[in-house]
């Protein structure tokens, strides 16, 4: 096995682990949100206060970041409304690719 080989194989087994342990992290999370939700929420704005004191941003806890974006207008980044045309209607939609 040539040495780049290996050290492919190697990230990607550390990068197997990771994805893992996140997957395994975020259930145990959701359980105890779920199990616990006002003591989620207290400690949960106790590290919003932490990070915004050192300049970080953060989702609301509702999941908003205080800033509405307007996706039908024309400054929007997505150019205005025009992809959710072709969505619109009884008989378009996202088929997987059909005609």
């Amino acid at each position: 096995m040539t040495e780049i080989a290996r050290r492919i194989k190697t990230a990607k087994r550390g990068a197997v682990r990771q994805r893992n342990y996140r997957r395994a992290r975020d259930r145990a999370m959701t359980r105890l949100s779920t199990a616990y939700p006002e003591t989620y929420k207290e400690l949960l704005e106790q590290e919003k206060i932490v990070d915004e004191q050192l300049g970080k941003k953060w989702l609301d806890i509702d999941g908003s970041t205080g800033q509405f974006m307007d996706l039908n207008s024309s400054a929007s980044p997505t150019g205005g409304g025009e992809g959710n045309q072709a969505s619109s209607g009884p008989d378009k939609g996202n088929d997987g690719g059909e005609a």
